[in-house]
């Protein structure tokens, strides 16, 4: 039950995240604010690393025997970031959160796929399931604006012929 509600914790931590980081790139830019975004990360990081006992294990880690590839989360959770910065206040938080989350289930299932070896079926149809319940809920809201914006009165701007 632990490991559920820290899963939880973490997803609204992205959610808040992303709707801070948005918000600062709009003050000072995406790349300027994907920048601030990780020097903060970067100070946070090491503070919590020198309160842990972790920080004494350092000097034992051979860099030289991580593969290369290892090393580029860093540079996907920036891309992560400047991605976020930029779509969030192009669409609302639930849309971005549900994409989002279809982008990282399909993800994790060819991950899946090329590191055990197998295709869960019932992920995949699980996926594509929520994919058309997403599609669906889209169509039904754009119709909605579409009905709503068809019920506003038009206003003509134009004067009149007779004065």
């Amino acid at each position: 039950m632990l490991y559920i509600l820290i899963s939880i914790l973490a997803g609204v931590s992205i959610v808040i995240a992303r709707i801070i980081n948005s918000n600062l790139a709009k003050i000072i830019g995406i790349l300027q604010g994907t920048f601030i975004n990780y020097i903060i990360g970067l100070l946070f990081s090491l503070i919590f690393l020198l309160l842990s006992s972790e920080f004494l294990r350092i000097p034992s880690i051979k860099f030289e025997s991580i593969p290369l590839w290892a090393y580029l989360g860093g540079l996907l959770g920036v891309l992560v970031v400047v991605l976020s910065s930029y779509i969030t206040p192009k669409i609302s938080a639930f849309y971005l959160t549900l994409l989002i989350f279809i982008g990282q289930l399909f993800s994790g299932i060819i991950i899946d796929y090329f590191t055990l070896n197998g295709l869960s079926i019932g992920k995949v149809i699980g996926g594509f399931l929520v994919l058309l319940g997403l599609t669906y809920n889209l169509l039904i809201d754009k119709k909605h604006e579409m009905q709503a914006s068809s019920e506003q009165p038009i206003v003509s701007s134009t004067k009149s012929m007779d004065s």
